[in-house]
């Protein structure tokens, strides 16, 4: 084989190898193309998803401000009790006493 072969078998080659790849690639296009209706879908799933973090946001502000009313609920009721069996061990004491 001579130089003149080799060139024209390695051009052959690299114009084969473009072929098959310009071909690959507009096949892969082809499946991977979204069409108006996926974009309508995308669009009306984000819009979904977005209004979903803002009620999920929400919620968790109102968990938050409920947790803290409950906190506080509790810290008031146990101070109730506290200062009941205060009473209720004075009056007892009392009792006893007389």
């Amino acid at each position: 084989m001579n130089s003149d072969e080799l060139i024209g078998v390695l051009a052959l080659a690299f114009f084969l190898s473009f072929v098959f790849g310009w071909v690959l690639r507009w096949g892969y296009s082809g499946f991977n193309k979204i069409n108006s209706s996926d974009m309508g879908e995308i669009d009306d799933l984000t819009n979904r998803l977005y209004e979903m973090e803002h009620t999920k946001d929400a919620v968790e502000t109102h968990l938050k401000e409920r947790e803290w009313e409950l906190t506080n609920r509790i810290s008031q009721l146990e101070a109730e009790l506290e200062a009941a069996m205060e009473g209720l061990g004075a009056a007892r004491r009392e009792a006893e006493k007389n």
